[in-house]
């Protein structure tokens, strides 16, 4: 009889992960109120605080993305919620970034459509960050 043994992936977040996955909600949710300041009041300094407040989300969301493409390589065998927590954080990071191109722009010309992306970025990495640090196991443990 020849036993084998079966590799049972269970993940739970570095630390490290965790930091820098938590840390990108309110910067996101940061640049989004800034940017309905802005669109509210017209106050150019506002774009200002979204912009800068997008350059860190995008660079904590980063290193977050680097650890969820290493956490997908390690699960070979289960593609699902690996493979959907990289897909959410990649696509939050593209869109972060097209909104820093956009919070790039002349103040007057950010809205609507720098307003709409914080929204949607906003959105991506909240469920992101809810499926990244949720206490959901392999095998349907909780």
């Amino acid at each position: 009889m020849t036993a084998t043994a079966h590799h049972h992936y269970r993940y739970t977040p570095h630390p490290l992960h965790a930091i820098l996955l938590a840390g990108t909600v309110p910067l996101f949710l940061g640049a989004l109120l800034s940017d309905i300041a802005y669109f509210r009041t017209y106050e150019i300094q506002w774009n200002n605080f979204a912009s800068w407040l997008i350059v860190g989300g995008l660079v904590f969301l980063g290193f977050a993305l680097l650890f969820a493409l290493v956490n997908l390589i390690r699960a070979v065998h289960k593609k699902g919620r690996p493979l959907i927590y990289f897909i959410l954080l990649l696509v939050a990071w593209i869109l972060g970034f097209i909104n820093a191109l956009e919070h790039a722009k002349d103040a007057w010309a950010t809205m609507p459509s720098s307003l709409i992306l914080s929204i949607i970025v906003s959105v991506l990495v909240c469920v992101a960050a809810w499926i990244g640090l949720s206490s959901l196991r392999d095998g349907g443990e909780a």
